[in-house]
């Protein structure tokens, strides 16, 4: 496993891109490393390797931007408890890795709606960005709320209007806009 993920890493640097990974420290984002890479490549970059569990968590262990996208991008679905999901949520290093995880990960698990709505009701902002990225995937792919989830969602994003955080904010206002 250990040279499957030295690999990957040194893969990375085939589509490095420094301007990126500057725009992205300047903004605040900080790793142990960052090289930048897009997500366009890092789906192209996993599509080279057999979806696992063992490797996605492996990957996930890494302080490395793109070791945590493609954690998402190769943990297969029917293999991720929730706990472990959780697990995850809670320690997202940035928003970029929220939304890409809710995309191309989290909004796929077969108790993602659960998982959505349990996750808007947290306390940390990083657990309810999950929620409301979640649950705005789930609407586009058609998911249709029960009128009192809908009116608890309803709820929960007026209280995010409130908060000043802009990132949640944008997500909650999709959310009750699908």
């Amino acid at each position: 496993m250990d040279s499957l993920i030295k690999e990957i890493k040194q893969s990375f640097r085939l589509y490095m891109d420094g301007a990126r990974a500057q725009s992205l420290r300047e903004k605040g984002v900080q790793y142990h490393l960052n090289w930048g890479v897009s997500l366009g490549h890092l789906q192209e970059m996993a599509r080279e390797y057999e979806p696992s569990h063992d490797l996605a968590a492996a990957l996930w262990q890494e302080n490395v931007r793109e070791c945590k996208i493609m954690a998402t991008l190769l943990m297969p679905v029917d293999a991720m408890p929730e706990d472990e999901a959780r697990e995850w949520i809670a320690n997202t290093p940035t928003q970029e890795v929220a939304e890409i995880g809710a995309m191309t990960l989290y909004s796929r698990l077969p108790y993602a709606k659960d998982l959505a709505l349990s996750l808007v009701d947290k306390e940390g902002e990083m657990e309810q960005l999950h929620g409301w990225c979640i649950l705005v995937r789930l609407m586009m792919q058609g998911l249709t709320l029960s009128d009192e989830e809908m009116r608890h969602v309803r709820e929960k994003a007026a209280e995010v209007m409130k908060s000043g955080n802009l990132g949640l904010m944008r997500q909650a206002s999709r959310a009750v806009a699908e």
